[in-house]
């Protein structure tokens, strides 16, 4: 199959689902067994390799060699061996394939599906305390009334859907295609699933964009690192890999934080289908504001970006002014907002050469109070590098306009570029897109960093504190067209040339009403009257 193929053979068995259950829940199963069909395919084509130092010629075949091989005295060997390899070994009744010829003979129960997933969490050595596929399945509730209200009901519901993936051989694609598959259908459950897109899933476009932006001159460093303290499914980590130098590539160290324990293991699957290797995973499910994370080295990281929910409640407790996130700043975030508080703790695991890029709404260029205080100081360090407003409805999760804040620790001249880029965008139904000239265009601004006729402009640090530190766009970027200049000679005989055609109109009316003839009284008084009107009121009677 070709990409576009296989997206769509993966979107088909969504259809299975899609009629009971939302794309919230949905995204859940498929995405899972996707994932446990990948690692049973792979597993397949390594014990032929093994065993037969080949590829075999399906997986059918693979699977027979496999149930032979459990029975033979060399299964301890290759056990082990599959083990260290590939951190699990799944038992040969435990495959997809085996599972997909047990759904065909209708022995198929989801007990065995609960099983195979148990071999994979339980497979392998552990790093840093946590081993590769741990937990990896926890969220996958095969006994979800959502699958269907009985047993019966839900191994047939596991049972189509696994029918419909059952005809892709997953060892047959790169990782890079697989994995662009795997956030395809991430995308798609992003357009079905409302306000809660905003869970896990950050638009490609504005992940290009903020992964440009955080790896602009680092695209040759060696062991690059990347912060992501609400990293979602992972795609704004994952997007670094594409700006990084190819030869540096393989180093990244990938850092993120998920307070959705679901979302979190999406982003596991995410990073082992793209075949970034473990040691350079280093993922925690927990609470990015209510306690720092990380506390141990390395805590600063070349880059940093986040999409983090906009304007969340969080406790503000004032305990938080004494944490070394915050009390460099005199006030803490409101209660009712957050997103300073996000900010600050993004900017405080920033290296001193680093960049980072959040997105927030724009009300974090203007609010006062103690967001006001905060920004202000963040406008004296000469922190704040770049505000770029994005387009309206380009999230699936909100409608509202928001932009990137650029930061750095090591902007000495304190001026600020701003980008007006809400007009750069391609209207698509009910939904914008940024695509690629939209986001060349902004890089470009972003990169030469002068002013740019209604797009850009570079404040200096005194212009903005004339603006008492408020940092709204149009303050800045004057995007208004001038009102077209009136020909008032023009005007004035368009004028005359309307008031002789009323006047013509008028006498042809009067004309045509006195060469009429009625029948009654009252209709000849009424008509009198009008020609009586019509006399007084046309120019020159």
């Amino acid at each position: 199959m070709s990409s576009q193929e296989l997206n769509q053979a993966l979107w088909s068995a969504a259809n299975v689902m899609r009629s009971t259950m939302s794309a919230d829940e949905y995204k859940d199963y498929l995405l899972g067994l996707i994932f446990y069909k990948y690692l049973s395919d792979r597993q397949l084509y390594a014990v032929v390799d093994l065993l037969e130092d080949r590829k075999p010629e399906s997986l059918d075949e693979a699977q027979q060699l496999y149930e032979e091989a459990r029975q033979s005295e060399d299964w301890e060997d290759l056990k082990a061996e599959l083990e260290e390899n590939y951190s699990f070994a799944i038992e040969p009744q435990y495959t997809f394939t085996a599972l997909y010829n047990e759904i065909n003979n209708k022995t198929f129960t989801t007990d065995h599906l609960r099983q195979a997933m148990r071999d994979v969490e339980q497979g392998g050595e552990a790093i840093r305390g946590q081993k590769l596929y741990e937990d990896l399945f926890e969220d996958f509730d095969i006994d979800s009334k959502s699958l269907g209200t009985t047993p019966a009901k839900r191994n047939a519901m596991l049972s189509d859907v696994m029918k419909e993936l059952a005809h892709i051989d997953f060892t047959q694609y790169g990782a890079d295609a697989l994995g662009d598959a795997y956030e395809y259908l991430i995308g798609q459950f992003a357009a079905g699933s409302g306000k809660k897109a905003g869970e896990f899933y950050t638009p490609q476009a504005v992940s290009e964009l903020i992964t440009r932006i955080v790896t602009k001159g680092k695209e040759g460093e060696p062991a690059f690192s990347i912060y992501d303290p609400c990293m979602g499914s992972g795609s704004l980590l994952l997007h670094a890999r594409s700006y990084i130098n190819e030869d540096c590539r393989n180093g990244i160290q990938f850092f993120g934080q998920e307070i959705s324990h679901t979302t979190y293991n999406l982003a596991r699957m995410n990073m082992i289908l793209h075949n970034v290797p473990f040691q350079y995973q280093h993922f925690r499910n927990g609470d990015t504001l209510g306690a720092d994370w990380p506390t141990e080295e390395p805590t600063n990281y070349d880059g940093v970006c986040m999409n983090p929910p906009y304007s969340q409640h969080w406790s503000a407790a004032a305990g938080f002014l004494t944490d070394p996130r915050f009390q460099r700043y005199e006030k803490l975030a409101p209660k009712s907002k957050a997103d300073f508080a996000f900010l600050l703790h993004g900017f405080y695991h920033l290296k001193e050469n680093g960049t980072m890029g959040i997105i927030l709404p724009h009300g974090v260029l203007f609010r006062g109070a103690a967001e006001g205080t905060i920004r202000k100081h963040l406008l004296e360090d000469g922190n704040i590098y770049a505000v770029i407003g994005l387009p309206a409805g380009i999230f699936f999760s909100t409608g509202i306009p928001t932009c990137i804040i650029v930061l750095k620790k090591d902007h000495v001249s304190r001026d600020v570029l701003f980008i007006d880029a809400s007009k750069e965008f391609r209207k698509e139904k009910a939904q914008n897109f940024m695509d690629a000239e939209h986001i060349d265009k902004i890089m470009a601004a972003y990169n030469e960093r002068k002013d740019v006729d209604k797009f850009a402009h570079l404040a200096t640090y005194e212009e903005i504190k004339e603006n008492d530190y408020n940092l709204n766009i149009p303050r800045y970027v004057d995007t208004s067209e001038p009102e077209p200049e009136v020909d008032l000679k023009a005007v004035c005989a368009e004028m005359r040339a309307l008031d002789a055609d009323i006047q013509q109109a008028t006498r042809d009316l009067f004309d045509l009403s006195t060469n009429l003839t009625c029948q009654d009284s009252e209709t000849q008084d009424a008509l009198a009257e009008f020609l009586n009107v019509l006399q007084e009121e046309t120019p020159n009677g």
